[in-house]
């Protein structure tokens, strides 16, 4: 037998595939069950109910994404260029064969109007990026005002890509970043 660890990441991996491949809605909790390899009664000692796995997938994938911008954000050697990683590390995600939208965006538009834990599982996300593209606004020495203007232009490009099926989102938004962050700075100089 499997440790509980072992055992809620299992759960956690598997059902953030099949939440982010077929909705979370439309997978009951025997896919995860079979997916993840663990007893109903297992996953539900570990979960007491679907939106607290929902949760926890949402929380994964928080991580997940962190870890992203993070590892991109290492190869910039500026501030304008840690922000500009964030498009670049879009692209990359977009052209991933399994792309399917952002999973919290996704989650919200299915669960959010029912389900408090899920609105502010990804409320806290996002305000959490918001917060990450703050920083990196304030070490550009840009205004504050321009943070909200570049999550919005990654948040988009997320949706855009989602529907489009194509990959230009993040360079467009690249694009529209760069010139944001040239107008900052003319304002600056």
């Amino acid at each position: 037998m499997i440790d509980e660890k072992t055992a809620r990441e299992n759960v956690i991996r598997a059902a953030d595939e099949l939440f982010y491949a077929h909705g979370v809605q439309a997978v009951g909790m025997d896919a995860v069950r079979t997916a993840a390899g663990v007893s109903l009664k297992r996953i539900y000692s570990l979960f007491a109910s679907k939106d607290e796995l929902i949760v926890a997938v949402l929380h994964h994938r928080t991580e997940t994404w962190d870890n992203g911008l993070a590892g991109a954000a290492e190869r910039a050697t500026t501030a304008r260029e840690r922000i500009l990683t964030i498009f670049d590390f879009l692209d990359g995600w977009f052209r991933e064969p399994d792309f399917r939208g952002c999973a919290f965006i996704n989650a919200h538009g299915e669960l959010g109007a029912s389900s408090s834990a899920v609105t502010g599982a990804v409320r806290a996300q996002k305000q959490a990026f918001q917060e990450y593209v703050a920083r990196l606004v304030a070490d550009a020495g840009a205004p504050p005002a321009l943070a909200p203007q570049l999550a919005i232009l990654a948040e988009g490009a997320q949706t855009t890509a989602a529907i489009s099926g194509t990959p230009d989102a993040a360079r467009h938004a690249r694009a529209a970043a760069e010139t944001l962050l040239d107008a900052a700075a003319r304002v600056r100089g």
